[in-house]
């Protein structure tokens, strides 16, 4: 973390500075058996592809609203980077109908389809499968990122100071998102999260806040089908220092 950090995408380009092969993201998806581990750099790859994604073949610049309807997951965390890094805000959970861009997974794709602008669809299969068949009025996200550059450069500078996150009926600048996240987190920590990304609490715990800390989070999807010996073990095994299930 660099006291001048003011957006996430600041702090995620810190901590590829500082230390680019630690573990950032761990995730676990219980009702399917996934584990995926991301080091700091493999996260800003996606994130660099998502956000030439965005901003390249989608067209989302500073002032667009992307509407987020994701699951705790590790591509949803990518697409929350990626939107700070172009500039448009992460509406999480948010009205489709009034979004330039949608970004939904595989239950909230009738849903989706309300966006009149660009909509991207997440099959959010293990190793970041493709859907069998594109659904009708989507791009697959595991088919077009592939292609997309590692390097990311903004077409515009973004603003600190503008609108960045909305979440639980609350509209956060980047600069906030950052203040927040510094004040939650605990430095170095490795985070347990079984929370869901739909409040800032979860996002914080799940994401903001070990990436503000120089910290890693085990990110948990379907933790409830985990039995308590069993979590106890991935404690351990996974080095846990806070957990938040």
């Amino acid at each position: 973390m660099n006291a001048t950090d003011r957006t996430p995408a600041d702090l995620l380009r810190s901590a590829l500075a500082a230390d680019p092969g630690r573990p950032l993201v761990t995730f676990y998806d219980d009702a399917t058996g996934e584990r995926v581990e991301l080091s700091v750099a493999t996260f800003a790859n996606w994130v660099a592809k998502t956000a030439n994604l965005l901003q390249g073949e989608l067209g989302a610049g500073p002032g667009d609203r992307v509407a987020v309807l994701l699951p705790a997951h590790w591509q949803t965390a990518v697409w929350l980077l990626a939107c700070s890094s172009v500039g448009v805000v992460a509406d999480v959970g948010g009205d489709p109908s009034g979004a330039d861009v949608v970004v939904s997974g595989p239950e909230s794709l009738e849903a989706a389809r309300a966006c009149g602008g660009e909509r991207v669809a997440l099959a959010l299969r293990p190793l970041g499968g493709r859907f069998p068949q594109t659904p009708v009025g989507f791009v697959d996200y595991a088919v077009e990122v592939p292609s997309q550059g590692d390097r990311f450069v903004a077409f515009s500078p973004v603003d600190p100071g503008e609108p960045a996150l909305v979440v639980g009926g609350v509209e956060l600048t980047g600069a906030q998102v950052v203040e927040r996240a510094r004040a939650d987190g605990d430095a170095g920590a490795r985070v347990l999260s079984g929370l869901p990304y739909d409040s800032w609490e979860g996002l914080s715990v799940g994401l903001y806040a070990p990436l503000a800390s120089g910290g890693s989070v085990v990110l948990c999807r379907n933790l409830a089908e985990l039995s308590e010996e069993a979590l106890a073990k991935r404690v351990e095994s996974e080095r846990v220092t806070v957990s938040r299930p």
